[in-house]
């Protein structure tokens, strides 16, 4: 069974094609949600991060918003954060992905890694798969999303790859801009074609 790594731009899908991933059937392993695991209070990687800088709210948690306006306002600071969090969530994506192969072999595992080529994550996975729309699209979702200024989200977008790049490296490329039920299709026929 293949090892699906599913990237794609800031805002344009991922959730919603690794959810009916999920629903089909598949292990999804989600690198977002291992990288909050990264911070929580007591890990030694949140103590190197407010050792670094004044970002935990009153009760010792990640102020996110406040690491945020840090890290992409200076490509140094968010270079430095991501050398803290991306060592533990890589080996955290291949301990969860090695235990659900050996546990359902015949069963796809995906992993969810927005920065899956940023972060130099793609040998992890042995195929890729690429969900994206329009700008405007992106955009749009993402400022309503994260309630965020045009320029907060556009210096978001500007910290990722050009979506085009990722596309042209996918195996698997997947429109997300019309109907969820025209997304999920597309889906179907990619995992179809994966087992």
């Amino acid at each position: 069974m293949p090892t699906i790594g599913l990237t794609g731009g800031i805002a344009m899908g991922k959730t919603a094609v690794s959810d009916h991933l999920d629903r089909l059937g598949c292990t999804v392993i989600d690198a977002d949600r291992l990288a909050r695991q990264a911070v929580l209070p007591g890990s030694p990687i949140l103590a190197r991060i407010a050792a670094r800088y004044d970002v935990l709210t009153p009760d010792g948690q990640l102020d996110r918003p406040k690491l945020a306006q840090i890290i992409f306002s200076d490509p140094a600071e968010k270079a430095w954060v991501e050398g803290q969090i991306h060592p533990f969530v890589r080996s955290e994506l291949q301990i969860q992905r090695d235990a659900a192969q050996l546990a359902f072999p015949e069963i796809p595992v995906v992993l969810v890694i927005p920065l899956l080529f940023e972060a130099g994550m793609s040998d992890l996975v042995s195929e890729i798969w690429v969900v994206y729309c329009p700008q405007n699209q992106q955009l749009d979702r993402l400022m309503s999303r994260d309630q965020l200024s045009l320029d907060q989200a556009m210096a978001r977008l500007e910290s990722q790859w050009p979506i085009k790049e990722k596309c042209d490296r996918a195996q698997i490329v997947l429109k997300n801009d019309s109907t969820l039920d025209a997304l999920y299709a597309q889906i179907d026929v990619a995992l179809h074609r994966a087992h």
